[in-house]
């Protein structure tokens, strides 16, 4: 009958006893596994008349319940002891193993400098999509519908038409700049770092994605004095004083006055070098006054508010502060590159 079955089957459970991980494996399968004894026993509980069932079947769940509780608790201890038996066996007195140490990234330790430094001026941190329509990519930022950067040839489309316009991997950070100005009023003052994509053919000096920080200062009363102050201050901050700066003019769609800012190679310290191109002078990033029409586009009254941006590659940055000549390897991932910048881990 079940009933002595499973009596014979609880005293065979009570009397099981090991630290062996095998024989408690051939236990579990026994009375645990898919064909195992506790499946059985409740196969043959389905054929048993109802008056029957309600004697076993408190007897039966008290009898599996016994089976799991005796082969959790003999797994506890036969895992403690294995445990006891693989320290027993350490040496405690060898030394322990060293692990390697990470670094920064180069990129990421001068991004974050970056930032710090004009953390100083006030300058919070803005961050956008990296996929962007044509209004926030080109349009509100002034670009002509003639301008090249809308060529196939220079900028990654994903879909041409809709909705929305063409869409596009951003060719810059300016596109955080225009819904910052869209989702509010000045003053606005914060950085937009961030990666960017230009369809360039990779080699030492161009990559078909790089890194960008671009500024916004909107308020009223904003000059170009303001602009030329600011970026003096950063100047200063991240190559030491001493270093020399210069504008020159330039043109921009969103910004007017535009101008290109140089310094003096930090390299050769103007003497003239390749990185110079032996003019004793590098040019770092682009700036200007916020041009009226994108403050329009954005939604902000342009007779009240004035101000400025500028943006600048952070490889660029990078190249001049530690004399990474080739840009490919920012994105290689080389280890014997990244362990130079062991000594810069924060």
């Amino acid at each position: 009958m079940l009933q002595d079955q499973i009596t014979q089957y609880t005293a065979e459970i009570n009397a099981f006893d090991t630290t062996s991980a095998d024989e408690l494996e051939q236990f579990r399968i026994r009375f645990l596994g898919t064909k195992g004894i506790i499946k059985d026993v409740f196969d043959e509980f389905k054929a048993v008349s109802p008056e029957e069932k309600r004697t076993l079947g408190k007897v039966l769940n008290e009898f599996k319940q016994l089976a799991e509780a005796k082969y959790q608790a003999l797994n506890e201890t036969t895992a403690s002891s294995k445990l006891k038996t693989e320290n027993s066996q350490l040496d405690m007195t060898l030394p322990g193993e060293g692990f390697e140490v990470g670094a920064r990234h180069p990129l990421a330790l001068v991004r974050r400098e970056i930032i710090e430094i004009f953390n100083k001026l006030g300058f919070s941190v803005a961050e956008g999509p990296e996929i962007e329509d044509d209004w926030h990519n080109f349009s509100a930022l002034n670009f002509p519908e003639e301008h090249p950067a809308r060529d196939m040839q220079d900028t990654f489309f994903i879909k041409k038409g809709g909705e929305k316009g063409d869409i596009a991997l951003r060719t810059h950070t300016s596109s955080v700049q225009v819904r910052m100005m869209e989702a509010g009023q000045p003053p606005f003052r914060a950085l937009m770092p961030g990666r960017v994509y230009r369809n360039e053919a990779i080699s030492a000096r161009a990559h078909c994605f790089f890194h960008q920080v671009e500024g916004l200062y909107v308020d009223e009363n904003v000059s170009f004095a303001d602009l030329k102050q600011t970026l003096f201050y950063f100047v200063q901050e991240l190559y030491g004083e001493g270093t020399k700066v210069r504008f020159r003019p330039s043109y921009f769609p969103f910004t007017e006055p535009s101008a290109e800012m140089d310094i003096s190679c930090t390299i050769c310290k103007g003497d003239g070098c390749q990185m110079c191109k032996h003019s004793g002078w590098v040019e770092i990033l682009g700036c200007g006054m916020v041009d009226p029409n994108v403050l329009e586009n954005c939604g902000i009254d342009s007779k009240k508010y004035s101000g400025f941006a500028f943006g600048m590659g952070i490889e660029r940055i990078a190249n001049l502060k530690y004399v990474i000549k080739d840009l490919r390897l920012f994105s290689e991932n080389d280890v014997r590159f990244l362990k130079q910048y062991k000594s810069a881990i924060i």
